[in-house]
């Protein structure tokens, strides 16, 4: 509704003139009265108003003397004139202060009417500009970029089932075209410094931030062909996606080294993944990703570092090893880590030592969902040379299960407090993946629980339901949207994780006592009266 204000000095004027038009159904809401300019100025400054009606001859400020005001102070504002006197001074200051109308009394129903229906045309005009504005400057805010990184981290690391739902969400964040492109992923990483004069001040781990920096700045440089983003499991490596093209994709590599030498003193270690096509394949390409750099300074050859990236284990069979460490059945998790290590040593060297690698980040995503850090010794990410020294199966078998039994003994040893720590590390999954398709079952199975049992728990350990508690993450997340963007209530509800406007609709009534656009309207009116118009 765009908000009017009448100003007229006899009463009878103005309640004519509210009973002329049918205001609601144009889209119109009456915001007030005043019965001279100088009210009418006192009106503007408190409140939102969009268009004025105002009679020309009126005592303490006349129709002039507002008009003039309005220009200066309020130059977006729409004037319509209204006056019985044809004189052409009071024309010639509509005409000067860009009045949309010079109406005479008595002002025929039908030209009231026609007026205010080009000031609306004009007004959502106005408003379309403005929307499209603001899109484009959340497109361009850190809110945005973030929860895009975040959207492409999901793709890389989730399972393939959840992809329609991921297709239909992309074109929020302009990558539905990349479904169809044939891709790789690039991983980059400092590299330890090896000669005499290095400083234990000047150690990879305490560059993330520049090197962040830089990889951001340079992948900016190639627009909208490159897309960044940080996996929080490793947090000094950063992540790209590009085009499979060799001559960009080794031009991009080579500016990154070039800054990254100039400003930082380290040289780069890249890795590059096999290419893959649509975002059913992303993780897989991301996972070679990593153990090409993984392998990038373990004195592998070059081509048995390639080759090492073309054979994986299924991804059901990473996820069957994957429970049995959560559960803590190590004797299941040792039976099917010797047989596959038995299995691809028997294929070729280059399979065996993807399959370390493979199990590995197996083991550090157990580690990471139940927050228990592994040493940096045992980082496979950061000590690639390791892996070259399980040159056999028992030696493999050996190293993996010692970091099993690491996170197992710290399972049954924090049994008092596991509830807990599993229900602050489901809190944290929600809170980071509010926007996505959420159920209870889907998380218990995550966390390896009963879904009864872990409703129950749920429910004691927070204080609510696990709906309540969803549901509440995705509102404090939309009215965070609904007053700092412009975006559609549909937009909203898809980026919050609710299934479509109608439902958020309804259940942000419920919560709030008012409805999104009411809320929006009423956060909006706020602001323009804490920040008036100058």
């Amino acid at each position: 509704m765009y908000r009017v204000l009448i100003v007229d000095d006899e009463p009878e004027i103005r309640q004519g003139l509210r009973l002329k038009v049918d205001w609601e159904s144009m889209g119109f809401q009456l915001a007030g009265e005043a019965a001279n300019g100088t009210e009418a100025m006192e009106r503007l400054a408190d409140e939102a108003i969009d268009v004025v009606l105002t009679d020309m001859n009126m005592p303490v400020m006349d129709g002039i003397s507002f008009l003039d005001a309005c220009r200066e102070q309020y130059p977006l504002l729409r004037l319509i004139v209204i006056t019985g006197y044809e004189d052409f001074q009071y024309a010639k200051a509509a005409i000067r202060n860009q009045a949309r109308n010079y109406l005479l009394k008595p002002v025929a129903r039908d030209e009231l009417t026609e007026a205010l229906a080009s000031v609306r045309s004009e007004l959502d005009e106005q408003r379309r500009h403005r929307d499209q504005e603001a899109v484009i400057r959340w497109r361009l805010s850190q809110y945005y970029k973030e929860m895009k990184e975040h959207f492409i981290v999901r793709l890389v690391k989730d399972e393939p089932d959840s992809f329609r739902l991921d297709r239909d969400r992309s074109r929020l964040f302009e990558l539905e075209s990349w479904d169809g492109k044939t891709v790789r992923f690039m991983t980059v990483g400092l590299q330890e410094r090896s000669d005499e004069d290095a400083s234990p001040e000047r150690t990879p781990d305490k560059f993330r931030l520049p090197l962040d920096a830089i990889c951001r700045e340079c992948a900016e440089q190639f627009r909208d062909e490159i897309h960044v983003f940080r996996d929080a499991n490793y947090p000094g490596l950063m992540h790209f996606v590009l085009p499979d093209n060799k001559e960009s994709r080794q031009a991009f590599a080579e500016a990154l080294s070039r800054n990254v030498s100039a400003f930082l003193g380290f040289e780069l270690a890249v890795g590059v993944g096999q290419p893959v096509t649509g975002f059913g394949q992303w993780k897989e390409g991301y996972t070679t990703s990593l153990l090409d750099w993984s392998l990038h300074g373990s004195g592998m050859p070059e081509d048995l570092r390639r080759s090492a990236g073309q054979a994986a284990l299924p991804e059901e069979t990473v996820k069957v090893i994957g429970r049995y460490l959560s559960r803590g059945e190590q004797e299941a998790f040792e039976r099917a880590v010797r047989r596959e290590l038995q299995e691809a040593i028997g294929m070729s060297k280059a399979r065996f030592y993807k399959v370390i690698f493979q199990l590995y980040l197996a083991i550090e995503s157990v580690a990471s969902d139940a927050r228990i850090p592994l040493e940096s010794g045992d980082q496979l990410w950061l000590r690639p040379e390791i892996a070259l020294g399980l040159d056999s199966t028992e030696k493999a078998v050996q190293f993996l299960n010692r970091l099993a039994l690491k996170i197992v003994n710290r399972l049954k040893s924090d049994s008092g407090e596991a509830d807990s720590s599993l229900i602050k590390a489901a809190q944290k999954f929600i809170d980071d993946h509010y926007m996505y398709d959420l159920n209870l079952t889907m998380i218990a199975e995550r966390f390896n629980y009963n879904p009864s049992y872990f409703s129950e728990m749920f429910k004691a350990k927070v204080g609510k339901t696990f709906i309540q508690y969803v549901n509440e993450v995705r509102m404090k997340q939309a009215v965070r949207l609904l007053e700092e963007t412009t975006l559609s209530l549909w937009d909203i509800a898809e980026l919050t994780g609710f299934s479509n406007a109608s439902y958020f609709s309804s259940k942000f009534k419920r919560m709030y006592g008012m409805t999104p656009s009411d809320y929006r309207q009423r956060a909006s009116v706020k602001f323009e009266s804490e920040n008036p118009k100058k």
